[in-house]
């Protein structure tokens, strides 16, 4: 009877412990086996907005020097990189028939001549009528209106510089034929120079005049460039959507003329705002963690960047956040944290991503830009996805061996 009892106290005292450990598993699992999770540090640094566009760098004043007429071309200068004056000879066409119709003109110019001269002899003896006398000065006036349009066609095949400048470039050779569609010489003076961008009409309105512009251009990599914004055109491109702004550029600007380049004009700026990573804020909240445990903490979004977005909230410099941030992690989870950017491989908070379009978006610049081809940004999301697939596995297994299956 006693060895009876001894074996119910001794099942009803495994039934308990196995409750216990039963209870303990469900309800402290997460503190015994918290689930692994990225985090970020927010950080405070200096936040710029920015209007995205391209541009072509020109001179302020220039212009295309064009034929009016379809000739050969027999003379043309080799002046390209040389100063040129307002009217000098830039380029001769062929002009054989225009010369030849002139020669007949002026024949028939000096015919008419004589007959005038013969009309009014004629007159003075009233052997003609007044009538017939004006009747041949008429043709003679006529004449030399012709004539005078006919020089003037001649001095259309001499191609001349339309201003004061440089010969900035040159396109065709000796004996081709050319006309109106093509385009022998850009003349203007070198300096000063500009960038003419394409801005977005969404965001044109954010623009103004004076507004500071960075601009990018892979002939200077690493380099910084800057202009103001001097102009903005009244009118946009109904077909492209977009708006031509002009960005004057310092003169010991190093870009050259015809270069191409992205923009970023700044169009808001702060000297100190909270940053966390884009990737850690779900609806307007941000999960921090504090002794292990996660808190949302509700935020609002600033200024907006490709990487990084400034937080006006709770959020205190130096906070580690989830990021990514883990929607499924109610508040007052257990979490491991498995690796925390840090300050020293975070790249800069507002690096600006070239888009491919060539205008329509609205990036933010850093006062850093560029980052090395070896970003370290990547290696972080590389890290953050293997932790959290580590996460998901580890989970998985530990539910197949609670239900019975192979761990």
């Amino acid at each position: 009877m006693a060895s009876r009892i001894l074996r119910v106290v001794g099942l009803l005292a495994i039934v308990t412990l196995a409750g216990s450990g039963i209870y303990v598993y469900t309800n402290y699992r997460t503190y015994l086996f918290p689930p692994v999770v990225t985090a970020s540090t927010a950080f405070m640094a200096p936040v710029s907005e920015a209007v995205y566009g391209t541009g072509t760098v020109e001179p302020e004043r220039w212009a295309r020097v064009i034929p009016f007429q379809r000739r050969r071309v027999i003379e043309m200068c080799r002046c390209e990189g040389q100063a040129v004056k307002t009217g000098q000879i830039l380029a001769r066409q062929d002009n054989t028939e225009e010369g030849i119709l002139l020669q007949e003109l002026q024949i028939r110019h000096e015919q008419l001549d004589r007959d005038v001269k013969r009309a009014r002899e004629d007159r003075k003896k009233n052997e003609i009528s007044k009538a017939e006398l004006e009747q041949k000065e008429t043709e003679f006036e006529q004449s030399q209106s012709r004539m005078a349009a006919q020089r003037a066609r001649l001095d259309t095949l001499v191609l001349r510089a339309p201003l004061d400048g440089m010969v900035l470039r040159r396109d065709g050779e000796v004996g081709e034929i050319v006309g109106p569609t093509d385009v022998l010489f850009w003349v203007g003076p070198p300096l000063p120079k500009q960038v003419v961008a394409e801005i977005n009409e969404e965001e044109i309105a954010k623009v103004q005049i004076g507004q500071i512009a960075y601009m990018k251009a892979e002939a200077f990599a690493g380099q910084a460039l800057s202009g103001i914004v001097s102009l903005i055109t009244p009118e946009g491109d109904p077909t492209r959507k977009t708006y031509r702004t002009y960005l004057r550029l310092p003169n010991d600007s190093p870009l050259r003329i015809g270069m191409s380049v992205e923009v970023n004009i700044v169009v808001r700026e702060k000297p100190q705002a909270i940053l966390v990573p884009t990737e850690a804020i779900v609806n307007d909240t941000v999960q921090i963690v504090l002794g292990g445990r996660v808190e949302r903490v509700p935020v609002s979004v600033g200024i907006r960047g490709s990487r990084s977005v400034e937080i006006l909230g709770q959020i205190s410099n130096g906070a580690t956040v989830l990021s990514p941030a883990r929607s499924d992690l109610p508040d007052g989870a257990w979490v491991k944290v498995a690796l925390t950017v840090t300050d020293k491989n975070r790249p800069a908070p507002m690096e600006q991503t070239p888009q491919s379009s060539s205008v329509g978006s609205t990036p933010v610049a850093a006062n850093t830009p560029q980052s090395s081809p070896s970003d370290p940004y990547d290696a972080t999301i590389s890290a953050a996805i293997t932790a959290q697939l580590d996460s998901v596995v580890s989970d998985a297994r530990k539910n197949l061996h609670k239900f019975g299956g192979r761990p």
